[in-house]
């Protein structure tokens, strides 16, 4: 599902010095002009609040990848069912989002890597939504036009788990469950930066999830299907274990699908040509790159994962088990690293399934009957549901009024600093 362009992840290097040293000059000659030209025509209107630059874009949706369209959509749905202008900018291609048809919402194509990065450097714009990390970190700039960044989850995994400083220049963040702002202020006092405005107001893609999931029936097959789902990294399954866990797995007798993380097929393509290669698809094992997971999380009836947010999709929203392996997690290049407490996901994680190690492989088919037969798991399927999935069915319509409400307020804002008041 990813290409070898603007990721999720942003690649230090994406953009060569020379690139970041033409875009700093053009970005400050283009804020330069711009505020002489808004400067010039707020006095040329006699003062009035007209004089506000019209060129700019009251919201703006910047997803860096088609597989965050089942953040977006919702939100989409949302702006579109009250008229309002949004307009959405995507780095993919072919986004589903440009064939949406949409009558107040405004789709475009904005260029892959460092294309895509100018263009968001010198954005215009008074709010931005995005699921990117690394905001004024790398590539991606803060632009001087931008008066409000506002991030928002892919998943309700801790808020930790981004690459070091992912979320430290946002204004704003949106929590899917309460626990993440324990997390997030945490993190700032440990830095000693400003604290940021939190809002919780649940998961978009996962109420979207939850009721697609109403309408379809849990698919019956002769034998149990288990799903490998890892993340990606050093730490994460497929690099830590590889054959070892394929091989556990396929001994078992169940039908096996891998569904590597869609950042695998840039930063991990060795491991994964290798591992395809020595085991093709065949009859007990498929691997799954499909960019919707809803039908393969639908289909199998278990999910062995790492530290990946897939867990909570399969869990929560589709009431099955899984089998995670905590001890292959190093935070040492996550935000996670700073803090001392145990993850809120991984205590989730414990009461949704159980812990694999190695040591455990040569009983894999007793480990995964030991979870898909336990009807004591349901109970912490629904503790970490109220814990970390908030205002279920209700987060597109919250997050809109947040972002309405914050237009709102900077609106007034800026009435008053040019009035001088």
């Amino acid at each position: 599902m990813t290409h070898i362009q603007l990721s999720h992840y942003i690649d230090p290097g994406t953009g060569s010095m020379l690139f970041t040293l033409l875009i700093g000059l053009i970005t400050t000659g283009y804020f330069f002009l711009r505020k002489v030209i808004i400067k010039a025509r707020f006095m040329l209107s006699g003062g009035n609040v007209q004089g506000k630059d019209e060129g700019k874009l009251p919201y703006v949706i910047f997803s860096d990848h088609k597989r965050y369209w089942n953040v977006f959509k919702p939100i989409c749905d949302e702006f579109e069912r009250r008229g309002l202008e949004l307009h959405y900018w995507t780095a993919s291609p072919d986004d589903p989002a440009l064939t949406t048809p949409y009558e107040h919402v405004t789709c475009e194509f904005i260029g892959e890597g460092n294309k895509a990065f100018a263009r968001l450097n010198m954005m215009n714009a008074d709010i931005v939504l995005s699921t990117t990390p690394g905001l004024d970190v790398l590539q991606w700039k803060r632009s001087k036009d931008v008066d409000w960044y506002v991030h928002t989850f892919h998943s309700i995994a801790s808020a930790v788990t981004y690459r070091m400083f992912g979320l430290d220049y946002y204004d704003a963040i949106l929590l899917s469950g309460g626990f993440m702002a324990d997390e997030i202020r945490t993190l700032e006092e440990l830095r000693g930066i400003p604290p940021k405005e939190l809002e919780v107001v649940g998961c978009t893609y996962l109420d979207a999830m939850a009721e697609r999931k109403t309408n379809m029936e849990r698919p019956h097959y002769d034998r149990p299907c288990v799903l490998l789902a890892p993340s990606w990294g050093a730490s994460s399954i497929l690099s830590v274990y590889g054959s070892k866990i394929i091989d556990a797995l396929l001994a078992t007798g169940y039908e096996v699908v891998i569904r590597p993380h869609p950042q695998s097929m840039t930063t991990e393509k060795d491991l994964l040509d290798r591992l395809m290669e020595a085991y093709p698809d065949s009859d007990d094992l498929s691997w799954n790159f499909d960019n919707d997971n809803f039908e393969i999380l639908n289909r199998c009836d278990v999910m062995i994962s790492d530290f990946s947010g897939v867990v909570f999709d399969f869990a929560l929203v589709f009431d099955k088990p899984v089998i995670y392996t905590k001890g292959t997690f190093d935070n040492s290049v996550y935000d996670a690293a700073w803090l001392e407490e145990p993850l809120w996901q991984f205590s989730a994680y414990s009461r949704l399934g159980i812990e694999l190690s190695e040591e455990q492989f040569p009983r894999m088919r007793e480990v995964i009957d030991s979870v898909i037969y336990d009807e004591a798991l349901a109970d912490g399927r629904e503790q970490v549901r109220e814990e970390g999935w908030a205002y279920i069915g209700e987060s597109a319509l919250r997050t809109v009024d947040y972002l309405v409400r914050k237009h709102d307020e900077l609106g007034a804002g800026y009435i008053q600093s040019e009035k001088g008041e």
